[in-house]
């Protein structure tokens, strides 16, 4: 078996989890506030199927063996902005942060274990990839972009009207995110990189170490 093969196994499963808590944080967030849509719609499951979106499924698995780099989505928690309680933007703002902080927060603990226990083989790998996959994600969708979470956090500095035609280009944005990708596939790469080393270095330092990934 190559080792590409080997690392993309490891890959699998991190990912999937990792995007399932993504979602599942947006949903209990939305709940938290007065949506109980994704409850009704049986998104606050732990069952990944529920969760995973063919298409940005499979540009995970195209975009690794193309070039490397991870790229990929779940499927959109359902949220009902009318069943928001106070003002809507923050609302969609909280419930946007909520799904890369959760990924910055497994990844803090999976900083934590690579520093302070002693792993090998299988295991450090995993906890090393949990680390990097969970900062990709939270790096990735705070770009503020819609449909991505970073798009929600802009928007609660817009008033209703701004905010109500950025909303609306979410159906167009993957578009965007795809041409920008396969366009400035090195450019995105290297930023991506950048960034993920230097929440990694944070990361580190607030599990009690100075490791680099």
């Amino acid at each position: 078996m190559s080792q590409k093969l080997e690392v993309f196994l490891l890959l699998v499963p991190v990912f999937v989890a990792s995007l399932t808590l993504h979602e599942l944080a947006h949903g209990y967030t939305a709940r938290a506030l007065g949506d109980p849509t994704a409850q009704l719609l049986g998104r606050l499951s732990p069952n990944p199927i529920r969760h995973l979106d063919p298409f940005g499924s499979a540009m995970f698995v195209l975009s690794y063996w193309a070039t490397g780099f991870l790229f990929g989505w779940a499927k959109p928690v359902p949220v009902d902005p009318a069943n928001l309680r106070g003002r809507v933007q923050t609302g969609m703002a909280l419930i946007g942060a909520a799904g890369p902080m959760t990924n910055f927060l497994l990844a803090l603990v999976a900083a934590a274990v690579y520093l302070h226990v002693q792993l090998d083989g299988v295991a450090e790998d995993l906890v090393r990839y949990s680390l990097i996959v969970n900062i990709v994600l939270g790096v990735f969708n705070l770009i503020p972009i819609p449909p991505l979470d970073g798009s929600r956090i802009v928007g609660a500095f817009m008033d209703r009207y701004t905010y109500l035609r950025w909303s609306a280009l979410d159906q167009y944005g993957i578009f965007v995110l795809l041409g920008l990708f396969l366009v400035f596939q090195r450019q995105f790469s290297l930023l991506i990189e950048g960034a993920t080393e230097a929440v990694a270095d944070v990361l580190f330092t607030l599990a009690g170490g100075s490791e680099t990934i």
